[in-house]
């Protein structure tokens, strides 16, 4: 099976399963998988955010997906339990499509490396 392939089939398992479970079936898309694994985690799951919080969620989030790849570095955790990162490399130009190819991508790694997916 080609790279491309797996990808696109473990990225629609990742999407099936998390819309199951937090979204009673409707089609989760990009952003709010983001925003759930910002949510997993600052691992404060069982309260509301504000809007300014949920964009510092996705942030985390991103940070978190893209720390593999050399990009990102946990630097501390603040007193209210959140994260921040330190940038390592600035991220490479990239167009709209391969932008999304790699958090997908990313994606798709931090729920093999947690066993939600295999």
């Amino acid at each position: 099976m080609s790279r491309d392939q797996e990808l696109k089939e473990r990225w629609e398992q990742v999407v099936q399963k998390l819309s199951n479970q937090f979204a009673d079936g409707d089609t989760l898309d990009l952003d709010a998988i983001i925003y759930l694994i910002g949510v997993q985690e600052l691992g404060q799951l069982n309260r509301s955010f504000k809007k300014d919080q949920k964009l510092d969620l996705m942030h985390i989030a991103i940070c978190k997906l893209l720390t593999p790849y050399g990009y990102y570095q946990l630097d501390f955790v603040d007193e209210d339990g959140w994260p921040h990162y330190k940038m390592l490399e600035q991220l490479p130009n990239l167009k709209a499509g391969e932008q999304s190819i790699l958090m997908k991508e990313a994606i798709v790694n931090y729920f093999l490396e947690t066993a939600y997916i295999n």
